[in-house]
């Protein structure tokens, strides 16, 4: 019953089923996570200085996912000759930290938990926001695993230090990973146009190790030249803020900014950061799927997830 014209069980199509991320198995006991990646939502808005509701991009994007999900057998790429995320690949997804609402000290907490919980056992974190402040504790979690390079992807700075008395906002996040120890420098691509961050705020960004280049600049040089600029043997985490993209392919999200990146070219920089780098963490943050009708944003979202996801394990398979 229920496996009438298909072998081997259920067809458990997109469209069926719980939404999980990518339809991968849900873990609610963090105590007994056995995987590679480890994907945590952070539904967290009260960082934004303008439009709310990205407390909704983690659910919208583990929907949006399910286009992907077709079955064990991975996804082959016929550019690449490559398949990607086959069954040798073990994604689990732990559901969301829990968010108290208007209160950041203990959401932050409670996702820095989840981060920690995904880090202990073994798995790459893949945090998914949420506003780009739930990048503060994701940061946080990394405190006792060595030095490391961020890669932020972004259509603004956020290095602001505090605005009236406001130090964890999505404008704060890179200053505060900035002023940790272990966070040897960042790189901070497709910066452009008017910017929440004041000159200052540049000029410290730049003294703290940042390399700041517009989305105009990597045109100029090329996807795989920007790669690499960051530090070679580093090992990177990555922030990607959906806005970094134009909000032509990307409008939902609270503080869109014309003349951003398209896919390729962010898909191309993080297919070479994969191959030359080892990447221990991934947050992806301001997808507000209510801007977006035609849920566009969230399927880029999950689509480069998980394209990154793929190039990230295929790389260390082939180290291997």
């Amino acid at each position: 019953m229920g496996t009438h014209g298909y072998e081997g069980g259920r067809l458990d199509l997109p469209f069926v089923g719980i939404a999980t991320f990518a339809k991968k198995p849900y873990v609610e006991d963090w105590n007994a996570i056995s995987a590679d990646v480890a994907v945590i939502g952070a539904p967290f808005d009260f960082g934004v200085q303008y439009r709310s509701g990205a407390r909704f991009g983690p659910r919208a994007i583990r929907e949006a996912s399910t286009l992907f999900s077709f079955g064990h057998a991975g996804a082959y790429d016929h550019e690449d000759d490559a398949t990607y995320l086959g069954a040798d690949v073990r994604i689990v997804d732990m559901g969301d930290a829990d968010i108290v609402h208007t209160d950041t000290n203990q959401s932050h907490a409670n996702i820095e938990f989840a981060v920690r919980k995904a880090l202990a056992a073994g798995a790459l974190p893949v945090t998914i926001g949420g506003d780009h402040s739930v990048n503060i504790p994701c940061i946080n979690a990394f405190d006792d695993h060595g030095d490391f390079h961020i890669l932020q992807i972004d259509a603004h700075l956020d290095f602001v230090d505090e605005r009236h008395g406001v130090r964890f906002g999505h404008g704060n996040p890179m200053r505060r990973a900035a002023e940790k120890p272990y966070v040897t420098g960042l790189s901070q691509y497709g910066i452009r146009n008017v910017s929440s961050t004041a000159k200052e705020g540049y000029d410290d960004a730049r003294k703290m190790g940042s390399d700041i280049l517009s989305v105009r600049q990597i045109r100029k040089i090329g996807s795989v030249a920007a790669a690499k600029r960051i530090p070679p043997e580093a090992k990177v985490y990555v922030t990607i803020d959906i806005d970094a993209f134009c909000p032509s392919i990307a409008p939902g999200t609270g503080t869109p900014s014309h003349g951003g990146f398209l896919y390729y070219e962010v898909l191309e920089l993080l297919q070479q950061v994969a191959q030359d780098h080892e990447v221990i963490g991934i947050d992806l943050v301001e997808v507000a799927p209510d801007y977006d009708p035609t849920g566009g944003t969230s399927v880029l979202a999950a689509q480069l997830l998980l394209n990154f996801l793929g190039f990230i394990f295929h790389a260390r398979s082939a180290q291997e």
